[in-house]
């Protein structure tokens, strides 16, 4: 009688285990709390409480000036005296010009009803203000024997900038649901933080870089805790943004210093310098790169948030995946996503420039010499320093949040929130 060798089923492969060491999350709960932390005591350390305009002392701006809504009456063109701004290509001033004067009924302020007569800036013509029209106008209040006088300043854009406004609000709601609202509410945090605290503190002249880091984390922070949801996901998130962030702001400097950026670059920048005082050339330095970092913000946040969430789902797909597999899937869906995102940081610094640009192009300037002119070196840099953290950012986010993902538990692998694209 022979002997059957009964073959035992292999034994099913052991998952491997999902929540591991928590040493890692430990590790970035600490990191990212004591960032946050130390951001809030900048901020509350640098606050630049009441700031006086300086425009007035420096005569650029005109006291007891008021600024009233009005509504156009009536326009006709008329032969006015040619001004600066009427100038020829040749340099010569014609003898007279033909200007638009605006009739209006003012609606606001002390002389609500009164109807003024203003002249319209070069360019506008009797079309573009129809009776109906909402402007503001400018009171300059009779003052050393001057009689009082009456000008132009801009059309009234409060009702269509707030129509589309309240567009976009809905459009995020009806699309993007409770997220999409939250998104907003983050968006309004970030552009209050900005004008309550960030620009009062550089007019300060208290440290820009230190400031606008400081800025931005608070930003970044309330941001994306308010549109994802509180959760390791959006922890591993907001690590890998804070890392780039840093990154982006430390090639700021190595690219200014490099380059030899001047701070001071275009007119605007010699009005600025002129509003700040003394130390206005010297906060301009630092104003660049402020602006590097927040111009980098909004991109970081994108693909850190998508980095994070293509790390979670592919974790929750397969629970038995490796460290190495799982930084492999992730990497794939990043380098799509650094493709893109190039182009998006191009294009919105080359659609900010076009006047710039085409001024150059009138100039007839070899490319060479106008790609490394002072304003479009700044664009370059600030483009670069950017562009070179996003795409860094996006490897050290899928290795944080690989890391995180592997040594997470089931139940914080499934929980809502994260990022849809």
């Amino acid at each position: 009688m022979t002997a059957t060798t009964q073959t035992q089923p292999p034994a099913p492969r052991r998952a491997r285990r999902a929540h591991g060491s928590p040493a890692m999350t430990v590790a970035l709960l600490v990191v990212v709390g004591a960032i946050v932390l130390a951001s809030a005591l900048v901020v509350a350390l640098t606050w630049p409480g009441h700031v006086t305009p300086s425009g007035q002392a420096a005569g650029l701006t005109d006291a007891g000036v008021q600024h009233v809504k009005a509504e156009v009456t009536g326009a006709r063109m008329e032969s006015c005296d040619a001004s600066v701004e009427n100038m020829l290509p040749d340099g010569t001033l014609p003898s007279s010009v033909a200007c638009l004067e605006v009739e209006a009924r003012v609606t606001s302020g002390a002389d609500e009803g009164r109807v003024v007569s203003v002249y319209a800036t070069s360019g506008i013509t009797a079309g573009d203000v129809p009776a109906g029209t909402r402007i503001i106008v400018e009171h300059y209040p009779a003052a050393d024997g001057a009689p009082e006088t009456w000008a132009w300043s801009d059309f009234s854009r409060g009702v269509p900038l707030g129509a589309f406004a309240l567009a976009f609000v809905l459009v995020a709601a009806v699309v993007a649901g409770w997220r999409g609202l939250r998104a907003v509410a983050g968006l309004a945090v970030a552009f209050t933080v900005i004008w309550v605290y960030l620009l009062p503190a550089l007019v300060a002249g208290k440290p820009a870089l230190l400031v606008g880091l400081a800025a931005s984390v608070v930003i970044i922070t309330v941001a994306l805790y308010l549109a994802h949801g509180p959760s390791l996901r959006t922890t591993t998130a907001l690590g890998g943004t804070l890392a780039g962030l840093f990154l982006v702001a430390a090639l700021g400097v190595l690219g200014a210093h490099a380059a030899h950026l001047s701070p001071v670059a275009s007119e605007d920048d010699y009005r600025l310098a002129a509003l700040l005082g003394d130390h206005g050339v010297q906060t301009l330095h630092g104003v660049f790169l402020c602006g590097v970092v927040l111009a980098g913000l909004g991109v970081l946040n994108d693909v850190t948030i998508t980095q994070s969430s293509a790390v979670w789902e592919l974790r929750a797909a397969d629970p038995t995946a490796s460290w190495q597999s799982l930084f492999t899937g992730g990497m794939r869906i990043g380098r799509d996503h650094i493709a893109s995102t190039i182009y998006t940081i191009a294009f919105a610094y080359a659609g900010a420039s076009l006047p710039v640009l085409m001024v150059l192009q009138l100039y007839d300037l070899p490319l060479g010499q106008t790609l490394t002119s002072g304003i479009f070196a700044q664009e370059i840099v600030r483009t670069l320093a950017g562009s070179i953290g996003l795409i860094l950012a996006i490897p050290l986010t899928t290795a944080i949040a690989v890391t995180v993902a592997t040594r997470a538990s089931t139940r914080q692998l499934t929980v809502t929130g994260g990022h849809t694209h």
